[in-house]
């Protein structure tokens, strides 16, 4: 298995200088991967070299030309979206507790980027208002994942799409959850906008079926339990999939091989880099 962690420092000089090269030839973000079979997701931002879920890491990911960032939203104690992908923020701040039992103002004063030892300096979790004011001045689609699977967040999914629709992103959307209750209530309040269930391995019998029977456009299956006769069954049914999360690149070239709709990775710039490569 190669990590990226090891072949992030060799592909991606040369990722820079093709990059560069399709910028010198009129290249724009607009054009992001449009020409791409499989699409490059950057998973919580580019959180393979970045603090996850930063705007930090956001714009980091922007940078690589992926086609879009997967983020994850919930809820503070006075009812604001903030992007965090842990009910608790132990793991990724230097606070202890759980998202729902701040107010934002006291969130903002953790750092995010804590866990990093300094190498980047304080980082606040961003409210998803901040990203949909950066994100719209961008060619990016963004998968926003519900997280009410743990804890329940109540109206999480009609102030997340509130929040859309205010920076008029409902284009460039995918909304995603473990909680298919949340997907189904969003395909009921904003049928236009398409939505994927998220599942960690093949538990659902028969997904495409699952898929089509509840209006679901996507299917978002961990890497680690999925076989070809699995994206084989869901391509008869004609629901694409995005794949998470690909971190090495004996999984990226077995997606690429089995034709998967995208790819959801830590390293968007690594993926995007060896897509761009075999063309």
């Amino acid at each position: 298995m190669r990590i990226f962690e090891i072949t992030d420092r060799e592909i991606l000089p040369v990722w820079n200088v093709m990059y560069r090269q399709r910028l010198a030839a009129g290249h724009t973000a607009a054009n992001r991967q449009e020409d791409r079979k499989m699409k490059v997701y950057a998973h919580r931002g580019y959180s393979g070299r970045y603090p996850e879920n930063t705007m930090l890491a956001f714009k980091k990911a922007e940078e690589t030309g992926c086609y879009g960032i997967e983020l994850d939203v919930q809820l503070t104690k006075d009812g604001e979206v903030v992007i965090i992908h842990d009910e608790r923020v132990d793991r990724t701040t230097d606070g202890t507790g759980w998202v729902r039992d701040y107010t934002l103002a006291e969130l903002k004063k953790l750092n995010a980027a804590a866990v990093w030892n300094g190498k980047y300096g304080f980082e606040p979790i961003p409210t998803l208002e901040e990203y949909c004011q950066w994100v719209k001045d961008t060619s990016l689609v963004t998968n926003i994942e519900i997280k009410s699977g743990v804890y329940y967040y109540e109206n999480l999914e009609e102030k997340t799409l509130e929040m859309v629709k205010k920076y008029g992103l409902e284009k460039r959307i995918v909304f995603s959850s473990f909680l298919h209750s949340s997907i189904t209530l969003l395909r009921k309040l904003a049928p236009d906008i398409p939505c994927g269930a998220l599942v960690e391995y093949d538990d659902l019998g028969n997904p495409g079926y699952y898929c089509e029977k509840f209006d679901f456009q996507y299917y978002h299956p961990g890497v680690k339990a999925l076989t070809e006769d699995m994206v084989l069954s869901w391509k008869e049914h004609h629901i694409p999939l995005n794949v998470w999360t690909i971190n090495d690149m004996g999984a990226l070239e077995q997606m690429d091989e089995w034709g998967v709709e995208g790819v959801i990775s830590n390293y968007p710039g690594v993926c995007k880099g060896w897509i761009d490569s075999k063309k």
